[in-house]
């Protein structure tokens, strides 16, 4: 009875493990793509500010210059 029991907790607990590891090691690998592409996306989130900051800039010269000549 008691052997029975033991192969057969043998039988199936094997093919568990396997799942649950294969599961554990499959979402292990969409976090790691998650965390890839958030990085992706901070770095287009800065390059963006960059672009948006130097556009202001441009913008503020480029208004300050018609103010220069509206004054003279």
């Amino acid at each position: 009875m008691i052997i029975g029991l033991v192969s057969v907790i043998m039988i199936f607990g094997i093919p568990i493990v396997a799942i649950i590891t294969s599961h554990l090691s499959s979402q292990t690998e969409l976090k790691a793509k998650i965390i890839e592409d958030q990085i992706k996306l901070e770095e287009l989130k800065h390059q963006n500010y960059l672009l948006e900051t130097d556009k202001m800039r441009r913008e503020l010269e480029e208004q300050l210059k018609l103010d220069d000549k509206k004054l003279v």
